[in-house]
C-alpha cells in the first residue's frame, strides 16, 4: 500500500515540477539566471497573418510614409505618434447628448463608470 502511495506522490511531484516548464516552451520569453531574468526567443511566436498580408501592409506603410516615420521614431527611442482622429465634440454637443439619452442608456453609462 505504501509503495502505491509513494508512487502516486512521486508522479504528482514530477508533474507539478515539469508542467510549468513545458508551458513556457512555446512562449517567447524563457526564464534565465541573468540580470534580466529572461531570454527572448522571437522564433517561438505564432503569427495569425500570412506572408502576403504582411508584405501588403509593409508596402502600404512604405507608400504612405508611415514606415519611414516609425523607423525614425524607433531609432530615437521615442513614442510613435498616433493618427489624429479629428476634432472632438464641443461642450454643447456633449451636454445635448446627455440630456437626450434614455433611461436605459443612462443606467448603462453609470454602471460602466461605476465598474459594476
Amino acid at each position: 500500500m505504501n509503495f502505491a502511495k509513494y508512487t502516486v506522490l512521486a508522479l504528482s511531484a514530477t508533474a507539478a515540477l515539469t508542467l510549468p516548464a513545458l508551458s513556457h516552451a512555446t512562449s517567447m520569453l524563457h526564464a534565465a539566471n541573468s540580470e534580466a531574468g529572461y531570454t527572448y526567443h522571437p522564433e517561438h511566436s505564432k503569427s495569425t497573418k500570412t506572408r502576403a498580408q504582411v508584405s501588403a501592409e509593409t508596402a502600404a506603410a512604405r507608400k504612405d510614409g508611415s514606415l519611414d516615420q516609425h523607423q525614425a521614431q524607433y531609432q530615437l527611442n521615442a513614442p510613435i505618434p498616433t493618427k489624429d482622429a479629428g476634432p472632438g465634440k464641443t461642450r454643447q454637443q456633449v451636454v445635448a447628448e446627455l440630456s437626450n439619452e434614455t433611461t436605459e442608456e443612462r443606467t448603462a453609462r453609470l454602471n460602466l463608470l461605476a465598474g459594476s
